[in-house]
């Protein structure tokens, strides 16, 4: 056979290995045909498929993926098992057979329509049980309060409160219809027609919920109702609202309306401990329910939209804007509108609405008996805390409904020895009979705190809580005078001062921090006062300003160390125009007041203490000093328990307001004050004090601040008369007053400060405070004596008190320097160191807002914009938080 024969064709597309490795491809991963079986005759699509062309071919058609040919018959693809035969099906066919890519994943329309069926029958199963399982509320069993527990800092038990149920069910034959009405006018009009279900309202709580807020409760009565019924399960959870939803479906269904309105109007809480309409009624008017006219019945349907917010008596220790006034209005302009609303609807005929013109004032609260003594306000302070600082969202009204165990900060023994030295100094020395006119409507404020901690361990908010309503350890209104000082010496060390000789070259940011020994002021009475680039200050009306000091003491030249144990104004007043006022007002707020209690003025007279923190706040303040800097908030609570479970625990967190050179500093210079100035009857035997007298214009106020390393104390004085019907009050002069010719820091406050404190840190060790660094540069401050001018009879000493209108000319000035003089300016007469108690009694400020001529302001000039306060309304803001304090 020749050996030229013809070879049989060979298979195309890479041979049996090219063959055997297609074969080995996933299904998924097989490639499309070659090139030379694309480009077949069109009678190749009846034959046999050409075998893939090789690696390269597999390899791009496994890339390109999708687009691909079925498989062959009898070949393994999707759907089918070895051998090519068909797999068996699965009973859910997911993730999906035959598709590719992101389809795989889609369920079909008809797992869709099972999926969605399964669902909705799971809910309504999962309803109907629950449906089942709630029941239709008892009245009787609804609102009976429970306890709210107080303990002393040691865990033994203060007082217990909400025990009593002061509640009584009526039926709703008996409840005027006008009340009936009045409720659903102002809070849902289809209540005789909807379900007793809002699904909108329903939503928005869960929306709320699912965003971390506070969930709205439910807009119908069915729903207020159903939420009474749940008083001892106050949770926001979902769980809860499941629940009330429910309920609330049952009752709509299964229930009549008026048994539902009677059933609303006797659990719902009006405030003052009143649960029901019946115990409302007698609580604010003293009648029973039957009673009550359509008038009176507006005025109740309007507490409860929140009692603490519309009782006219108020509720400033929970909110420093729920204040008589505030709340007066606010309950005087929704009573307005409820009435108005009942003769829109009908259900009060415009004859009777046109005869209700006038507010229907409520009788005044009644404090229970054993919230007497200082416990009430111990209480109402914890209280507030509470509510202003749990993450919770409690209210005042879920508060009221008991069963909560609060452990608080207040520690029995000082307590009562704060009590005991301010009655016994009231006792001794103050006697409205024989002094009316002098000693009528004295007030003593005060308030101990633990610098460590920031806890409050004591406080006296007046002589009894059933009798005066407001806490004077709280915000009152009374300036704090030059117990403000120590802030304005903190920001100099802290911030520094202005340069204004390099003012052309350097920014105002370029400061000097300055030495309480090195810095030397003017200390001159009636200094005019000059801006940090040493121009003259003028108010918007041109006219300048002229500082006093108490007693009409000049100083000359004198640093700040001696400045503040003489308590001179002129020196500091100077000092906070070179730091700047915002820059005082920052370091007293980190220091810890708050900003709201300060005043808003940039005037001079502000670094004085224009201002009215409360005796909490200024002991906390002080309190950052005696910690080396570290500022804790002032705190009341430690822990909250309701049903074995702890729902509140205190957060220690402390907050780096000055460094411990700076906070040290001031310690050190306040330690003089005790030691040899104004604060000397302060003094503690074996221990070290740091403290500072304050008094202020006109008299009308008076402090004393000082700690120890172990604890914090603010005391003050003044005379208010804080009846609630007195819609003008004001704060009243203190001369005379305890048969004293002027009130000091350093009389009355101080004493009392020092009885209490001796009894306080009795059994504890004497500790030191820490020597201070050597702090800042010395400095020649501005300011600049008024021009001599003749006088013809020149006083040979000065008047122990202010004047009582300002000078038309500047007095004489003092002598000139002699050698020993240390300032560019000249000294002056720097004969009245040591002028007795408190000589800096801050002159120039005004507690009615003046601050201006009359007892030392600027001579001849109307009062400065927004100085001052009169009565407690500069600023605002309660001690937490929202509570000033």
């Amino acid at each position: 056979m020749s050996e030229h024969r013809r070879k049989p064709p060979q298979p195309q597309g890479g041979g049996r290995a090219a063959a055997r490795r297609a074969a080995q491809q996933p299904a998924g991963r097989r490639a499309a045909p070659s090139r030379e079986a694309a480009s077949a005759s069109p009678s190749d699509a009846y034959e046999e498929e050409r075998p893939y062309g090789g690696r390269a071919e597999a390899r791009r058609a496994a890339q390109r993926g999708g687009r691909r040919r079925a498989p062959e018959a009898g070949g393994a693809g999707p759907g089918r098992g070895r051998g090519g035969q068909p797999s068996k099906k699965r009973l859910i066919d997911y993730p999906r057979y035959n598709k590719y890519g992101w389809r795989r994943w889609v369920p079909s329309w008809k797992q869709t329509t099972a999926l969605s069926i399964g669902f909705l029958g799971s809910l309504m199963a999962a309803g109907t049980i629950a449906y089942a399982v709630v029941g239709v509320p008892d009245d009787s069993k609804i609102s009976k309060a429970q306890n709210n527990v107080y303990y002393w800092d040691d865990g033994t038990p203060m007082v217990s409160t909400g025990g009593e149920i002061n509640r009584q069910i009526i039926t709703i034959d008996v409840i005027p219809r006008a009340m009936q009405y009045a409720v659903i006018s102002a809070e849902n009009k289809t209540f005789y027609k909807d379900s007793g279900v809002d699904p909108m309202g329903i939503a928005r709580a869960f929306v709320n919920m699912a965003k971390g807020g506070q969930t709205q409760g439910g807009s119908t009565i069915t729903q207020q109702y159903v939420k009474n019924a749940l008083l001892n399960d106050q949770s926001q959870t979902l769980s809860r609202k499941f629940k009330e939803l429910f309920i609330s479906i049952k009752v709509g269904t299964e229930v009549e309306k008026p048994k539902i309105m009677e059933g609303y109007l006797n659990t719902s809480y009006y405030g003052r401990g009143a649960y029901g309409i019946q115990a409302a009624a007698r609580t604010y008017y003293g009648v029973d329910a039957k009673d009550l006219n359509p008038s009176q019945c507006a005025f109740l349907a309007t507490l409860l939209k929140g009692a603490s917010y519309y009782d006219p008596a108020g509720a400033p220790e929970i909110d420093p804007g729920a204040t008589p006034e505030a709340n007066t209005a606010r309950a005087t302009k929704r009573w307005k509108w409820i009435l108005d609303e009942m003769a829109k609807d009908g259900s009060l005929p415009a004859a009777e609405r046109a005869k209700y013109t006038e507010f229907p004032n409520p009788q005044e609260p009644k404090k229970n008996a054993q919230l007497g003594g200082q416990v009430g306000y111990l209480v109402d302070l914890a209280k507030a805390y509470f509510v202003n600082n749990n993450k919770q969202g409690l209210t005042t009204d879920d508060l009221s409904k008991g069963g909560y165990e609060i452990y608080t900060t207040f520690n029995r023994a000082k307590v009562e020895a704060l009590e005991k030295a301010v009655t016994a100094v009231y006792k001794a020395n103050i006697d409205p009979k024989k002094r009316p006119d002098k000693d009528t409507h004295v007030q003593f404020g005060g308030a101990s705190v633990d610098p460590a901690t920031g806890a409050i361990v004591a406080i006296y908010g007046g002589q009894d809580a059933t009798k005066h309503f407001t806490n004077n350890a709280d915000q009152t209104g009374a300036q704090v005078g030059s117990t403000f000082k120590p802030f304005v010496l903190a920001a100099a060390m802290k911030d520094g001062v202005r340069d204004p000789e390099g003012r052309e070259s350097q920014s105002e940011d370029q400061r000097t921090r300055i030495s309480p020994d090195k810095a030397i002021y003017n200390g001159d009475n009636k200094l005019k006062i000059k801006r940090w680039d040493r121009s003259i200050w003028t108010n918007e009306e041109g006219k300048e300003w002229l500082q006093t000091n108490d007693g009409q003491t000049s100083y000359g030249p004198i640093n700040l160390r001696e400045a503040m144990r003489e308590s001179a104004n002129s020196p500091f007043v100077q000092l906070g125009m070179d730091i700047g006022i915002p820059q005082v007002r920052d370091a007293a707020v980190s220091a810890g007041l708050l900003k709201s209690s300060l005043s808003k003025s940039n005037v001079p007279s502000f670094s004085i203490g224009i201002s009215d923190p409360s005796a909490i706040r200024m002991a906390g303040a002080y309190g950052t000093f005696a910690a080396h800097g570290k500022q804790r908030d002032p705190f009341s609570v430690k822990k909250v328990d309701r049903g074995g479970s702890t729902i509140y625990t205190h957060e220690d967190r402390p907050k780096n307001a000055f460094d411990a050179q700076v906070a040290d500093n001031v310690t050190d210079v306040l330690k003089t004050v005790v030691e040899k100035g104004t604060g000397t009857n302060a003094k503690l035997v074996g221990r070290e004090v740091a403290g500072k007298t304050g008094t202020t214009d006109g008299n009308k106020s008076a402090w004393f601040v000082g700690y120890t390393p172990q604890l914090s104390t603010a005391i003050d004085m003044y005379r208010l008369d804080d009846d609630a019907k007195n819609k003008d009050r004001t704060f009243e002069e203190m001369f005379g007053t305890g048969g004293q010719e002027k009130i000091h820091g350093a009389s009355f406050p101080s004493e009392i400060w020092h009885d209490y404190m001796e009894e306080a840190l009795k059994g504890q060790p004497s500790k030191p405070f820490p020597k201070p660094e050597p702090i800042g540069e010395g400095w020649y401050g501005g300011g600049a004596s008024p021009s001599p001018t003749p006088s013809e009879t020149p006083s040979e000493t000065p008047s122990e008190t202010p004047s009582e209108t300002p000078s038309e000319t500047p007095s004489p000035s003092s002598p000139a320097p002699t050698e020993t003089c240390r300032v560019p300016w000249g000294c002056g007469n720097n004969g009245g160191a040591n002028q007795g108690a408190d000589q800096g009694a801050d002159q120039g400020t005004d507690q009615g807002g003046a601050n201006a001529g009359a007892d030392g302001g600027p001579s001849g000039t109307a009062s400065p914009p927004g100085g001052g306060n009169n009565g407690g309304q500069n600023g605002g803001g309660g001690f937490f938080g929202g509570a000033g304090g």
